[in-house]
């Protein structure tokens, strides 16, 4: 499952967006709209986590947070529901993920990893942190409420490695940091969408109708 490349147009340029999507909001789509515009990309592979190791269990099912996942990014030119980390067995461990979309897309291409700064801050103490820069350029998606600074180990990991233009960040296949700030910026927090379903209050313009539609049809977290 890949994006379809214009032959001789340079390496491809994919990125990641992983996550529960737990539910998948119009904050996780207009990032990847940005992300998509912002590095010139050929395709966003966003990624649902069916276990994720250091977060709690999704509310709903993971082939429930697929299917709205889809209807959210409906006919979005540039963006997918990629279902890898659903079929695979166990945790989903990103560095797994980046070397499955290595393969589909070869060693030139230029892949990132897209985290927003919160996850970012946790980065090393994730499964592999290293192999991840081994696979992937890591791209920091900055928050309005997120401004702490990075742990000592977190410096260690991308010492030497951090770039400040898209064009640097595309010189090579793997192993930079890039932090970006999109322009919209969007601070919805799943975990407040979640709660106004559950209180009743309105979610209009936090979800797609699309998405928002199929939740009260399947009475989803109630």
């Amino acid at each position: 499952m890949t994006f379809a490349l214009s032959e001789g147009g340079g390496p491809a340029r994919i990125a990641m967006l992983g996550g529960t999507f737990d539910p998948v909001h119009l904050g996780h789509l207009r990032t990847a709209v940005e992300l998509h515009m912002a590095l010139s990309l050929d395709g966003v592979h966003m990624v649902p986590a069916a276990q994720p190791p250091l977060r709690g269990r999704p509310q709903v099912s993971s082939q429930q947070r697929l299917a709205l996942l889809r209807l959210g990014i409906g006919d979005t030119p540039g963006l997918m529901a990629d279902p890898c980390e659903l079929e695979r067995e166990g945790p989903s461990w990103s560095a797994d993920t980046l070397a499955d979309l290595r393969s589909r897309y070869g060693k030139e291409a230029r892949l990132v990893m897209a985290v927003g700064h919160d996850a970012f801050l946790k980065l090393a103490d994730w499964r592999q942190p290293e192999r991840i820069l081994e696979l992937a350029h890591v791209v920091v998606v900055d928050r309005p409420d997120h401004e702490q600074p990075l742990p000592d180990a977190l410096k260690q990991l991308f010492a030497g490695r951090e770039v400040d233009s898209v064009e640097a960040l595309m010189a090579c296949p793997e192993g930079r940091l890039l932090r970006l700030r999109l322009p919209s910026r969007m601070a919805i927090s799943a975990t407040f969408v979640r709660d106004s379903l559950v209180s009743g209050t309105s979610v209009r313009y936090l979800l797609s109708e699309s998405v928002e539609a199929e939740i009260r049809r399947l009475g989803l977290y109630r």
